[in-house]
């Protein structure tokens, strides 16, 4: 009798664990860091209640804090946004994700970090985060006929194995298509497939997440302010990221800043405000003049011996072909020469969706030379035509699937820049490293 009660225990304990597994659809992901508040995301099958319980992961104290329960909904795509708002500066937590109370277990660790108070005390932390652009997960009966546009997922576990505290996701995060662009409900679908793929869930649950988007996870391919569902699929992007914010002045739209240590981070909306390339009578823009003056004054405000301009799609090249700012010039120049009048240090643009990755060096008269390092595709096709670029670094360019890293040490004052680009092998492209009084 006692053998045949411990069996059924056994039973109803893996039933149990597995019932509740089921109920986890996709993440936990982290999402934004400060020193005293950490954002984490999760979404569910069904309607359930989550929260999260997280400890510091070096006290043995065994002290637990825990978030807010939220109970998810299907008007919101069974997604929740968790604050982690008890920790305390320069701290690495563990934490754990309980559903109807009780723990889903994941095979991958599950932590996250609250950003350090060095301010007035210390030099800076050394810092290392990745960034990438163009997100493809196949989906056979919705993609077009022919080869598959997605593949050489196996660059997700080279990017995790690289341990970076954070990611930039720079566009183009998920391909939005035919199917799936008109309606609410298939928007989320499409985003809710992207997220659950097997592949990313341990990155998604130990590394801090930002993300700007283009044209794909905003509308069709091209698109810009004439989208008619456009507030849709802002809706969406909002559910399913944890940015600090998104929008500014009051405009809505995904631009957001956040600093990590001594760095300084914009990321731009280009999409929401982009003016139609065939429209004539009127200001050509991508980006709007309320996004240009906020991106000026905040650039002009910062410290930060390296601030860099996210933007969805390349910036610096001088060459107007294929999909690029200079194909809007007014509003290129306009930027470029209020960086300069200003007196602006230290910036350094982060593009993507050109599904190639290089540098580009744009030098000036008088003033430090400016540098554009573009990373794309991570998981979609690679380019078939290769436009020409007057400012490309040529031993950086790589037309496969790959990702960025970028390390910053050193004191304050002498900070040290390291890119890297990494192929979907894990191997080393291309290296190049700067330090902050190059840029000045």
């Amino acid at each position: 009798m006692r053998t045949i009660n411990l069996i059924l225990i056994l039973l109803f304990t893996v039933e149990s664990f597995y019932s509740q597994s089921a109920l986890l659809q996709s993440g936990p992901m982290v999402g934004y860091s400060t020193m005293r508040e950490v954002m984490l995301w999760l979404q569910t099958t069904e309607a359930a209640k989550v929260k999260i319980e997280y400890w510091n992961k070096d006290d043995k104290s065994n002290i637990v804090n825990t978030t807010l329960e939220i109970i998810t909904s299907k008007d919101r795509a069974f997604t929740a946004h968790l604050a982690a708002d008890n920790v305390e500066p320069g701290i690495k937590y563990e934490y754990r994700v309980l559903i109807n109370g009780k723990e889903v277990k994941r095979p991958y660790k599950l932590e996250f970090e609250s950003q350090k108070l060095w301010q007035w005390r210390e030099d800076p932390p050394e810092i290392k985060f990745a960034f990438g652009s163009c997100f493809y997960v196949n989906e056979t009966v919705y993609d077009r006929p022919g080869e598959p546009y997605g593949g050489d997922y196996q660059v997700l576990d080279h990017l995790y194995k690289q341990t970076p505290q954070f990611m930039v996701w720079m566009g183009d995060n998920i391909y939005l298509r035919e199917a799936d662009w008109s309606a609410k409900s298939s928007i989320w679908k499409r985003y809710t497939y992207n997220r659950s793929l097997p592949g990313l869930q341990k990155l998604l649950g130990s590394t801090h997440h930002y993300a700007t988007w283009d044209d794909h996870d905003f509308g069709p391919n091209n698109s810009d302010r004439s989208l008619w569902n456009k507030d849709v699929t802002l809706d969406a992007f909002k559910l399913f990221w944890a940015n600090p914010s998104y929008g500014v002045d009051g405009k809505p739209g995904v631009t957001t800043y956040f600093q990590w240590g001594d760095l300084d981070f914009y990321l731009l909306d280009d999409r929401y405000h982009r003016s139609p390339e065939r429209r004539l009578k009127t200001d050509r823009e991508i980006l709007g003049e309320h996004q240009v003056e906020w991106l000026i004054d905040a650039l002009t405000s910062s410290w930060a011996p390296f601030k860099f301009v996210v933007i969805g799609t390349q910036f610096l090249n001088e060459n107007a072909g294929g999909e690029n700012h200079s194909m809007y010039p007014e509003e290129r120049q306009k930027v470029l020469d209020l960086i300069e009048n200003e007196n602006i240090r230290g910036v350094v643009f982060l593009t993507g969706d050109i599904h190639r990755s290089e540098v580009t060096k744009l030098e000036r008269e008088g003033t430090y030379p400016l540098y554009e390092f573009t990373v794309s595709p991570l998981t979609a096709g690679p380019t078939s035509r290769v436009w020409p670029n007057p400012g490309r670094i040529e031993e950086s360019l790589l037309v496969d699937r790959n990702f960025g890293i970028i390390e910053v040490t050193g004191p304050r004052k002498d900070r040290q820049l390291s890119f890297t680009i990494i192929d979907k092998n894990g191997k080393v492209h291309y290296n190049l490293k700067l330090n902050e009084n190059e840029l000045k």
